[in-house]
């Protein structure tokens, strides 16, 4: 059982990635045991000075695209990924589709439902689990 969950989500420039940060962000209001990393700053820390600190609690990646940089990120780092979310494998199950990667739509904003909601879901699943 772990106090809190770490979200890493996606920077990248598509809709999903920006479904992707919208959806921790939203995440994090509702749960005072979400943190969130920047991944920005990950992937400049060249010498991993940040390592220590990004190990310390489980970490859920919410990558934007098949590409998948959230895990490549942190794998290079040797930084354990607890559970990656691809936000457009989710969304394949909803009839939901984001379209700008610069402005949340009706559409997008539905779309950051269904993800903050598996975000929520895989944060209580590591939190509850004994």
């Amino acid at each position: 059982m772990s106090e809190k969950v770490a979200l890493a989500s996606c920077n990248g420039m598509s809709p999903n990635g920006l479904v992707s940060r919208v959806a921790v962000g939203d995440a994090k209001k509702e749960k005072t045991n979400i943190i969130s990393i920047c991944m920005g700053s990950t992937s400049a820390d060249i010498k991993g000075e940040n390592n220590d600190m990004l190990k310390k609690y489980p970490i859920i990646s919410i990558n934007g695209c098949n590409g998948e940089c959230v895990n490549k990120i942190l794998q290079n780092k040797n930084i354990p990924i607890k559970k990656s979310i691809n936000v457009g494998q989710v969304l394949e199950n909803f009839e939901v589709v984001a379209r700008d990667p610069f402005r949340l739509d009706e559409e997008s904003e539905k779309c950051v439902e269904v993800i903050k909601k598996e975000i929520l879901n895989e944060t209580n699943k590591i939190i509850n689990k004994k």
